[in-house]
């Protein structure tokens, strides 16, 4: 017998039907470029989505609770001026009235920090706003009982000269590091808006004289935290620069 054997028949007819399936497959996929069954083409399409996604999530998240609080806080300011210096200032009315917008301003101080660490929605626009809308609303109402005639206006310079100082004082040395909140700060912030609130308020007696010492003790918390975190903001200075100069030294080396 001549034929040819019947494994290389099939063999050669198994190889013919690979190369037309291959040649098959290679003309569907240049025959439908850019189509939704393209891998590259999905991949780009889902990053592209991925990334507008992500943007709406963001700017959809500066409208969180937190922020809320905090916008809040900041339109208080107005009508906090407005209540503390109507009918001349000086009707118990008016001040109790003014008294409670302070007091719901330094409660939402208290409340959007606290939400927006626990629950994640801490924000660029949070980070901006919310130590704005706390020195507005303490400096509004420092101004408005010294230019009442309630507090000394040295008493005013100090606690705002104080605040804008370490504002300046962080962004000076951000490049060396983050100087973080003492518990003194805080007890600070918190004699402060107590001391500032019961002056808000027509007191007489003895909570007059009591308003009189809590305010002394703001002062005095005052001038002794701007000090300490001007010592750390020293100490954060020379760390860094310290830590710049080891570093240049070892790539050098």
């Amino acid at each position: 017998m001549t034929g040819v054997p019947a494994s290389a028949a099939g063999g050669s007819s198994g190889a013919h039907r690979a190369r037309g399936s291959a040649a098959a497959a290679d003309g569907a996929r240049t025959e439908v470029p850019g189509s939704a069954s393209d891998p590259a083409d999905e991949g780009g399409k889902a990053a592209r989505g991925g990334k507008i996604t992500a943007a709406a999530v963001n700017q959809a998240s500066v409208w969180n609770v937190a922020n809320l609080l905090t916008m809040l806080r900041l339109l208080l300011v107005p009508g906090f001026v407005a209540l503390m210096l109507a009918d001349g200032g000086y009707d118990p009315a008016w001040r109790s009235l003014a008294w409670a917008a302070f007091a719901i301003a330094m409660i939402t101080d208290l409340f959007d920090g606290h939400l927006a660490r626990t629950y994640n929605l801490v924000t660029d626009f949070g980070k901006i706003a919310d130590p704005i809308a706390d020195k507005a609303i303490m400096g509004a109402a420092l101004v408005c009982l010294s230019a009442l005639g309630d507090l000394p206006w040295w008493v005013t310079a100090v606690i705002l000269g104080r605040e804008l100082g370490i504002t300046l004082l962080r962004f000076l040395v951000i490049r060396y590091g983050v100087i973080p909140a003492s518990r003194g700060g805080k007890l600070k912030t918190l004699t402060q808006g107590v001391a500032v609130g019961m002056y808000v308020l027509a007191l007489t007696g003895w909570l007059a004289t009591l308003r009189f010492w809590v305010m002394a003790a703001a002062v005095v918390l005052t001038v002794a935290t701007g000090l300490d975190y001007v010592r750390q903001a020293i100490v954060l200075r020379r760390r860094g620069i310290a830590e710049r100069a080891a570093a240049l030294e070892e790539k050098d080396a």
